[in-house]
């Protein structure tokens, strides 16, 4: 292997840089990072009703992980833009994400979104404690599940929502014991709806179909540190090059440009909603210098990373 040899200054500067990817191991840990307004007093639950023009919080959050579940229903979302395992979800109207701790997300919120989210962990439920993956399926340890809804079942699923949050609001009980018990039925319910909306999936995977789904996962969640075939079938104990050629057979895409594809996603949101040099986007996401980021991109979408920065109306 050969050593990379950074030049002082670069050293220095890429000190500066926060970590890649940062992961928020408590709720008020990510409100903050948010930011928000709003801080939970129990470290287990947190509800929280979205309103249009949120102006406590930020329109765009950069890829990060936490160490909690998350649900939101969302209606009027809008512009609103989800990034999650390899897909940039947009032209949203009503929508349901579930997500399990450790998965890489990021977002885009358009301010005339509205909704509830709800943040917590499995220590909220000390009255009852399953496998909480094997009960509640749509927590994948693996990848969000994401579901497009239409205005009859986003007002079918509102009130439970709605319950959840002023029992979390009128709760004098620190632990919040009711709006756990209402999450808990929650979740029952929106498990008949993921089971029945999932069913036609059941028995239809080849073990192809297979392979190429945890290759997909494995790079929503690695993307930014790894960026070679190799690396990928390290960890899923297959070679390169069957490894290459089952992704091929059953995408029709060459298996690197999932990789490509995922991080030029990123890319593009991050020159297109923050704020950030270009130079502070190419150590994010581990280029080695600026220039060599600037010829990825171009390569990849025939803008320098400027160019497109201007075509989108950032300065």
């Amino acid at each position: 292997m050969v050593e990379i040899v950074f030049p002082k200054v670069l050293l220095l500067k890429m000190e500066k840089i926060e970590p890649i990817i940062p992961t928020y191991k408590e709720i008020n840990d990510f409100l903050a990072s948010i930011p928000a307004d709003y801080r939970t007093t129990d470290p287990n639950l947190y509800c929280l009703r979205l309103k249009p023009n949120e102006g406590s919080i930020n329109n765009y959050k950069p890829p990060f992980r936490k160490d909690f579940y998350f649900i939101a229903l969302v209606n009027s979302a809008g512009q609103t833009k989800i990034t999650y395992d390899n897909t940039n979800v947009t032209n949203l109207n009503s929508f349901l994400v579930f997500q399990s701790p450790g998965l890489l997300y990021s977002f885009y919120r358009d301010n005339s979104a509205n909704g509830f989210l709800i943040y917590f962990k499995k220590e909220c439920f000390s009255f009852f404690r399953p496998d909480f993956e094997k009960e509640f399926p749509f927590f994948n340890i693996l990848h969000t599940n994401f579901f497009k809804l239409n205005q009859a079942k986003f007002k079918e699923f509102a009130p439970h929502f709605e319950e959840v949050f002023e029992a979390y609001q009128n709760s004098r009980d620190s632990q919040h014991t009711i709006a756990a018990v209402k999450l808990l039925a929650l979740l029952y319910q929106l498990k008949e709806f993921t089971t029945a909306f999932n069913q036609w999936e059941t028995g239809s995977t080849t073990p192809q179909q297979l392979l190429l789904q945890k290759f997909i996962q494995l790079v929503n969640n690695y993307y930014i540190e790894k960026r070679t075939i190799e690396e990928y079938a390290e960890l899923l104990a297959v070679t390169p090059n069957h490894l290459s050629q089952t992704v091929k057979s059953a995408s029709g895409k060459n298996a690197h440009s999932f990789i490509t594809d995922r991080l030029i996603s990123e890319v593009k949101s991050l020159i297109q909603y923050t704020s950030f040099d270009i130079a502070e986007i190419a150590y994010q996401l581990h280029f080695s210098d600026p220039a060599n980021f600037g010829k990825f991109f171009k390569k990849h979408t025939g803008l320098t990373p400027l160019e497109f920065r201007k075509q989108t109306g950032q300065k």
